[in-house]
């Protein structure tokens, strides 16, 4: 199954990847208040792309921040119970 996902992946890698240089042809991309930017259509493309992929990771910060100060507090819990004297019999062996 792993290879298959894998092999997908090429497939898709590939398809996009031809399709990017297949168009390399320069636009120009308007802005406001006429500035104008002049470049291919790949970069351009790759531009959007990337200022996506920072975009994603910027407004995912907060919840990543605060999934791993609960992480840590719940293992410093864990760890309180584990110290307990009666609790060490009735708790699953650690995960990690």
């Amino acid at each position: 199954m792993r290879f298959l996902v894998w092999l997908v992946r090429l497939l898709v890698f590939a398809v996009l990847l031809l399709l990017a240089l297949a168009n390399t042809q320069t636009v120009i991309l308007n802005f406001f208040a006429g500035y104008s930017w002049q470049a291919p259509l790949i970069t351009i493309g790759f531009a959007f792309f990337a200022v996506g992929v920072f975009a994603g990771l910027l407004f995912t910060l907060p919840t990543n921040f605060h999934r791993q100060f609960e992480i840590g507090r719940l293992k410093r819990e864990l760890k309180r119970v584990r110290e307990l004297p009666n609790a060490r019999d009735e708790l699953p062996p650690p995960l990690i």
